[in-house]
């Protein structure tokens, strides 16, 4: 079998975490493969995937090898396999547009952003990389609150004829129009808004779902998000979170038995912590009534590393992209992207989610 090739925007912590899991993987069996939800997807494994390509803004990351740029300046994820290859793959300069925010930088290094002085690329510039590189897959990890960027990308995507996996909270598949010039090129796109393996949304979505099937009114509830890594120094600048609060809330809401009222469900990034790094800690509370009207309420406080957490589940949206690619599926594919997604172009629960992405990896489903 050929390697899935994959192109990569936004060279941060989460493609850190999902390159050092390619390698990390190879040669591995699947007793010792822990943390994966599925070893192998059509055939596919981790290590059958091969980044071609990858652009970034920083300066410190553009023109260094991939495998040398997934541990440069701003990026502090953890470390669990230092020892990539060389693979002469350099990251390109990509298009700036609204893909980083202004109040970055303001701070000190390593935590400020530095935008690199090489020329931004035309679309035809990427769409040329994409082509020449033999890229199938691009993948995007650009900062939340990157509207223009992304769109930039996706159009990139549908003209080079490769499949899109939108991991932020900008909507591409979960809107209509970019929906169809997808299904028009019988290009496939999963989207949008990763879900972690096991991070706060999927945690709360979980525990809603638990609520509602053991005959507990949910009153009121509350999801709130520290960490300190570029992604919440990101976050800070509250005029970029409209989207992934509506993404993350609505996550919730459509698992509800019943929907609250936006005065009873917050759920969003709250602060930024530097000494965190790529620790994100969540907390969680939920207030409601059980039988005879008594009151309960239950608190949560989750601590993960951020960017691994998320990186479990894009090896796995990859290969479903590939196996669309393979199977000539194009347009929305609505079981993968239910199931890892956050904001899908259709909820359905998790459960419901595992089972039909199970049918749709066994060629048992028609998205």
């Amino acid at each position: 079998m050929e390697k899935i090739k994959l192109a990569v925007v936004g060279v941060g912590n989460c493609a850190s975490s999902l390159i050092q899991g390619i390698e990390y993987y190879k040669g591995k069996n699947p007793e010792e493969a822990i943390g994966l939800m599925n070893w192998e997807i059509g055939g596919y494994k981790p290590s059958d995937i091969e980044v071609v390509a990858a652009f970034d803004i920083d300066k410190r990351k553009v023109g260094l090898e991939v495998s040398e740029a997934i541990f440069a300046p701003p990026n502090c994820t953890i470390v669990f396999c230092d020892s990539l290859p060389k693979t002469g793959v350099k990251v390109s300069m990509g298009k700036v547009l609204d893909g980083f925010s202004e109040h970055m930088k303001n701070y000190d290094e390593p935590y400020t952003f530095v935008l690199s002085d090489v020329p931004e690329p035309s679309k035809e510039d990427v769409v040329k990389i994409l082509k020449e590189s033999g890229t199938t897959i691009l993948i995007n990890y650009l900062p939340v609150g990157s509207e223009e960027a992304t769109c930039f990308y996706a159009e990139c995507a549908v003209d080079a004829g490769v499949a899109f996996i939108n991991c932020i909270p900008v909507f591409i598949a979960s809107n209509p129009l970019w929906a169809e010039k997808f299904k028009q090129k019988n290009i496939p796109i999963i989207g949008d808004d990763i879900k972690a393996q096991v991070g706060a949304t999927i945690t709360h979505r979980t525990l809603t779902d638990l609520f509602k099937k053991r005959g507990v009114k949910i009153e009121r509830t509350y999801q709130i998000n520290t960490g300190g890594n570029t992604d919440f120094m990101n976050m800070l600048n509250r005029s970029r979170l409209s989207s992934k609060k509506e993404s993350k809330t609505e996550a919730v809401q459509s698992v509800m038995g019943e929907r609250l009222d936006d005065e009873n469900i917050h759920i969003g990034p709250s602060d930024y912590v530097p000494w965190q790094k790529d620790n994100k800690v969540a907390f969680i509370r939920m207030e409601g009534k059980l039988f005879g009207d008594v009151p309960m309420n239950l608190e949560l406080r989750l601590s993960v590393e951020d960017s691994p957490n998320s990186a479990g589940v894009s090896i796995d949206a990859i290969r479903c992209c590939q196996l669309a690619l393979n199977n000539q599926k194009g347009g929305i594919l609505y079981s993968p992207s239910a199931y890892f997604m956050k904001h899908p172009p259709q909820q359905f629960t998790d459960d419901e989610a595992y089972r039909m992405t199970n049918e749709f990896i066994a060629g048992q489903r028609q998205e």
